[in-house]
């Protein structure tokens, strides 16, 4: 290992290679610190050149390779599976915007880019990146796109695979794909680009990607807005949807406990109705169109609804930055949450029309054999991903109510497999979710995924321990 690290020294130059203990501590632990397993050394490639020639060496070793971005992962998929064995790669220096064609609407872009500021640099050129994060501001496009990040606007734009038209990667050999195609119809065979998009970088390491663009809309508005059930959540967002499907951009859900919780913890949080509801949902609507009347279209809803008896209050966003304050409230839903206590998570989804059986069903199971432990659901309502995250009784040991994780989570799964619906929505599998993964697809279904991954990484040196069990 020592010999492979001057090795790594050599062709990467100063600032190559980082393997002094501090240096390389903030890899080894993802961001809610439950994995600490330190790599042996920390490559930072400038380059595609690099990257590829760093993957070579470490495949003529027989050294595992971990792929990382912003290491912003809720499943450990950024981490190394063990202590001080692994090479964590991180694409952070492969930071430029390569081009932007604003006739085409599509970008080109390193691996290393931000999120944000991707989403940035097609605002400037007139054009909108339509995917949008919590993590956006430290996640990187490489492990957005190896991980299909979903996000807020996953009903009108789909998951990130939606947006990508091609793809740059490093392969576990060391060759270089070169699929940075700008076409929006290439039938030619099988689209290699959506295999490396989800696969966690098992597969390979993105280095560079074309992603689609939309216009950049003209208008947009936003609504809090507070509701009595969730069947009556469901009932806002099928008249907002047949009303204008293409306008509706987010429809974001939260329970009334996880918003307690966001009031509780969270400095200078306010409640942006005048008085608490069971549920509330954020709403935030878009358009093109010159002529696109947004707030005629949400008041005409929101009074209906209110006829109806599916709304209790809402205020709609006057200003930009009351705009942003309601989606303050939403994007750090987690951050409270963590600061509530020890949390168990769940990321999962289920047909829309399922969502409140789900809910039901798990307040149930967690009176009965988690009593006191409270359930702060939230999510992507409109595409049926629900962030159905489970907080420590009050007072109660955290380490104790953690040590039940496994438990909670699969009896949580149990409820998803009965609604047809899936126990990762959109965070993936990584370290965390290993075990599920290895008995909720079929035999015919992970056999498939297993010869992929055998044919295209035949050493297994890519990512491992991540999806699979070793």
């Amino acid at each position: 290992m020592d010999e492979l690290v001057d090795q790594l020294r050599a062709i990467l130059g100063h600032g190559g290679v980082l393997d002094a203990a501090g240096d390389i501590a903030p890899y080894g632990t993802d961001w809610r610190g439950l994995f600490d397993h330190r790599p042996r050394a920390v490559v930072r490639p400038a380059d595609t050149a690099g990257v590829a020639a760093a993957v070579r060496l470490c495949a003529a070793s027989g050294v595992a390779i971990v792929p990382q971005g912003g290491n912003t992962s809720m499943v450990g998929g950024a981490v190394p599976g063990t202590a001080g064995s692994q090479i964590v790669l991180s694409l952070a220096r492969m930071n430029a915007i390569r081009t932007i064609d604003r006739s085409g609407l599509t970008l080109e872009i390193e691996a290393g880019v931000t999120l944000r500021a991707a989403q940035l640099a097609a605002e400037a050129a007139g054009a909108f990146l339509p995917l949008s994060i919590s993590a956006e501001g430290s996640a990187q496009i490489g492990g957005v796109i190896s991980t299909n990040a979903g996000g807020n606007n996953t009903l009108r734009f789909g998951n990130t695979r939606d947006l990508v038209l091609g793809l740059e990667v490093v392969l576990p050999d060391g060759r270089i794909w070169n699929g940075l195609r700008r076409l929006r119809k290439d039938n030619t065979g099988y689209a290699l680009r959506h295999l490396f998009a989800g696969a966690e970088g098992t597969l390979g390491i993105i280095t560079a990607a074309v992603l689609r663009l939309a216009p950049m809309p003209r208008s947009r508005i936003a609504c809090f807005c507070g509701l009595p059930s969730i069947g009556a959540v469901l009932d806002l967002y099928r008249r907002l949807r047949d009303e204008d499907e293409a306008a509706l951009y987010a429809f974001e859900y939260i329970s009334g406990t996880a918003l307690d919780l966001a009031l509780r913890h969270l400095p200078g949080a306010r409640l942006p109705l005048e008085r608490a509801a069971a549920h509330y949902v954020l709403v935030e609507l878009a358009t093109t169109r010159r002529a696109g009347d947004l707030g005629a279209t949400l008041e005409t809803v929101l009074g209906e609804a209110l006829d109806a008896g599916s709304l209790d209050d809402a205020a709609i966003a006057n200003s930009e930055a009351q705009r942003l304050a309601f989606w303050s409230l939403r994007e750090h839903m987690a951050d409270a949450q963590k600061r509530a206590g020890a949390s168990i998570k769940n990321d999962v989804s289920v047909p829309v029309a399922a969502v409140p059986a789900l809910l039901a069903r798990a307040a149930d199971m967690l009176a009965q054999h988690y009593p006191g432990a409270r359930m702060a659901a939230f999510g992507h309502i409109g595409d049926g991903n629900i962030h159905l995250n489970v907080i420590q009784p009050e007072g109660a040991d955290p380490a104790r109510f953690e040590a039940q994780g496994d438990e909670l989570m699969e009896r949580v799964n149990t409820i998803i497999a009965d609604l047809g619906g899936s126990f990762s929505a959109e965070h993936g599998i990584g370290l965390l979710k290993r075990h599920a993964f290895a008995t909720w697809r079929g035999e015919v279904e992970r056999d498939v995924m297993l010869r992929i991954k055998a044919a295209i990484d035949p050493a297994a040196i890519m990512n491992p321990g991540k999806i699979f069990e070793p």
